[in-house]
């Protein structure tokens, strides 16, 4: 079946808003995305041709007065897509910097700092915002005459009087050329970058946008879209190039190991805190699966070294994959739709989406979210593939247990099945395939009782055991028998995802 959507370009160029949480503010910018890096430009007027008397520059400081403010008027912003100009300078404040011209405004507040250049005569484009089309002396803000590219109704001396400066009377020999280009600003690596949408320290999802960090913590800030189609169509280019070179890193890593000890898959997730005031606190972790275990990571690793410093590493064949219900609330649901082409036929269980967990030992269990319900399907069919792997790797696995006193060692076989014998004669007690086990049951803590049907008599046969940490032993019979499973039709195992249940296929 071809899948819903074709694959997304790796480059990518487009206009989005650079937003602000703090101030509220947003600006516009445009993305560029290549394979490796996504650059954000922002867009500033250059000097094309000519001079750009780059050696007028000065700093000019100038102080917020009671009366008067800081004795500037000035024109344009980014609402009007326009640079914010500086149209008139009252002598009594700012008129006694006598450098100050028209120029652009870098930096406001009580106390303003403004980098100033010399011009002449402003470039054609910045007088038609400034001074073509006034509709009068009077710009009020609050009449609204005024046009939008004549004034940006912000006069920081009160003042409304508009005065143009006289052009030169005659040509002037290089005349610099200006021209508005968008430029480079920030370039964000992608390799082992990751994506979130959620706003910092909470479980609400922005709606139509979301911010790329870099391995190296570097931010793109808030990226917001004007449409959910926009969002949805960045985040797909975006997931794709990030995952395509978490496959190549993979590749190259995977050359240095051992057929054994190759790397299934890696990715960021958020993983939610055991035992915080709130149960619903999200911290990002790098998770892996790599030979026979499942790492988990604060950062990525990046080294051999650093496969040994894992925050966490477990036993494949003795953690549980749980796929939780996928949920998406109305902010986000028509994204999923275009992206992901998910029904909304299942119930609420978490504040967040696109939610599975790991059982591991002692009855411990992590929680984590990932930003994009293709990812839980990814995450699902590797543990799935690294586990299966496991198991026909390790092909038998030996626990010792207990029962009634006696010391017995009970044995998972991926050939012959369940085998019970004791420990000090090593004579075999029991014996059955894996065909055989019928049911079972237990305390949660460390009792299970087995359900064998004997072949011969049809009869069911129940055995007790206690282990010292059931939990592992329980998930390592699930791992064996759907590993066996899967070697006979492995079409069942794939109709059993659940996350790829609910994805549109053709």
């Amino acid at each position: 079946a071809s899948a819903p959507f074709p694959p997304p370009p790796l480059i990518k160029t487009g206009i989005a808003l650079l937003y602000d949480e703090i101030s509220g503010n947003a600006y516009e910018i445009r993305l560029k995305l290549t394979k490796e890096v996504l650059t954000i430009q922002k867009q500033d007027v250059i000097c094309v041709s000519g001079s750009d008397h780059s050696s007028n520059h000065r700093t000019v400081k100038l102080h917020r007065q009671p009366v008067g403010g800081l004795g500037l008027s000035i024109k344009g912003g980014a609402e009007h897509k326009v640079p914010v100009v500086i149209s008139k300078i009252f002598k009594d404040q700012a008129g006694k910097n006598k450098c100050l011209f028209v120029h652009l405004l870098r930096n406001a507040g009580d106390e303003v700092t403004i980098t100033v250049q010399y011009l002449r005569e402003a470039p054609s484009f910045l007088n038609m915002c400034i001074f073509s089309g006034s509709p009068g002396p009077s710009s009020d803000h609050s009449s609204g005459a005024s046009s939008p590219l004549f004034d940006s109704g912000l006069h920081l001396n009160g003042n409304s009087t508009n005065t143009a400066p006289s052009s030169p009377s005659s040509p002037i020999a290089n005349e610099p050329k200006y021209e508005k280009r968008w430029l480079d600003t920030l370039s964000v690596p992608l390799s082992m970058a990751r994506i979130s949408r959620y706003k910092a320290g909470t479980n609400k999802l922005r709606s139509n946008a979301f911010e790329v960090l870099a391995l190296d913590g570097v931010s793109t800030g808030i990226l917001q879209y004007c449409t959910a189609q926009e969002s949805a169509d960045w985040l797909r280019a975006l997931s794709t190039n990030i995952s395509d070179l978490t496959l190549q890193n993979m590749k190259m890593a995977n050359k240095c190991c051992s057929s054994s000890d190759q790397v299934i898959h890696m990715g960021w997730v958020n993983e939610r805190l055991q035992g915080a005031d709130s149960p619903q606190l999200y911290k990002c972790k790098f998770l892996a699966l790599k030979g026979s275990s499942f790492y988990i990571f604060s950062t990525p690793p990046v080294s051999t070294l650093d496969w040994v410093r894992a925050e966490k590493i477990y036993n494949l064949c003795e953690v549980l994959f749980k796929v939780h219900k996928l949920w998406l609330n109305d902010d986000c649901w028509l994204q999923a739709n275009l992206y992901l082409g998910i029904h909304q036929d299942y119930e609420l269980e978490d504040q967040r989406p696109y939610c599975f967990s790991v059982v591991v030992g002692h009855c411990k269990s992590h929680y984590f979210n990932v930003e994009l319900g293709s990812e839980l399907a990814v995450w699902e069919k590797s543990f799935q593939k690294a586990i299966f792997l496991d198991v026909q790797r390790t092909g038998s696995k030996t626990y010792t247990c207990s029962w009634q006193g006696e010391s017995l060692c009970f044995t998972l076989d991926f050939a012959l099945g369940f085998t019970c014998f004791d420990s000090k004669t090593k004579n075999v007690l029991w014996r059955f395939k894996f065909s055989q086990l019928k049911g079972s049951s237990d305390d949660g803590k460390t009792r299970v009782k087995l359900l064998f049907q004997n072949t011969e008599t049809k009869q069911i046969e129940t055995k007790e055991l206690e282990f010292q940490d059931l939990t592992a032993v329980l998930n390592c019979i699930h791992s064996f028998i759907a590993a066996k499973v899967a070697s006979v039709d492995p079409l069942f195992i794939e109709g059993q995802s659940i996350a790829r249940k609910y994805t549109y296929s053709n």
